[in-house]
């Protein structure tokens, strides 16, 4: 049968409804929603700040409670955050809160956290080693390896400066 279709019975041929890409977008942008962007950066703003509150009270709790330093509490509070991340993950409220808040959730240590737990629970049902282990550092991986290469940088640059206290 011929590509071209069949008018409606007056013996004229209809023409193809297909549009150019460039027509499309066109279309496509003019009926597409406006981005609210000074609301979302207001509240990425205030949810981003609002986690650095909860951390800074986590560490003043450790300074307090257990007589630490400021350097000292600092650990221990990125890890406790680390695991309130990943529990809140796990019973699907992070998501939900970085649904709304969009950046404010990801720029923090808990981001993180949630991008490997998320990937983790993803693909649990494929095996600890190719599912968890494999998935889970996908994204990981990069921001691990930069981490790494950034400090060895960083490193090396102290200890031509002279920086570091006599650690070599």
């Amino acid at each position: 049968m011929p590509a071209q279709t069949k008018g409606s019975g007056n013996g004229k041929k209809s023409s193809s409804l297909s549009i150019s890409e460039q027509d499309y977008k066109k279309v496509a942008k003019k009926h597409e929603p406006a981005r609210p962007i000074l609301a979302n950066c207001i509240k990425a703003f205030f949810v981003g700040g609002f986690i650095c509150i909860i951390g800074q009270a986590i560490q003043e709790a450790f300074k307090a409670g257990f007589d630490m330093t400021s350097k000292e509490a600092a650990s221990p509070t990125v890890a406790v955050m680390i695991l309130i991340s990943v529990i809140l993950t796990c019973l699907g409220v992070y998501d939900k809160i970085a649904q709304w808040a969009g950046a404010g959730t990801a720029v923090p240590v808990t981001g993180f956290a949630n991008s490997m737990c998320s990937a983790a629970l993803e693909h649990r049902a494929e095996g600890l080693v190719l599912g968890v282990g494999a998935n889970m550092f996908k994204l990981a991986g990069s921001v691990i390896v930069f981490g790494v290469v950034a400090a060895f940088i960083i490193g090396i640059i102290y200890a031509i400066l002279g920086f570091g206290g006599g650690h070599l």
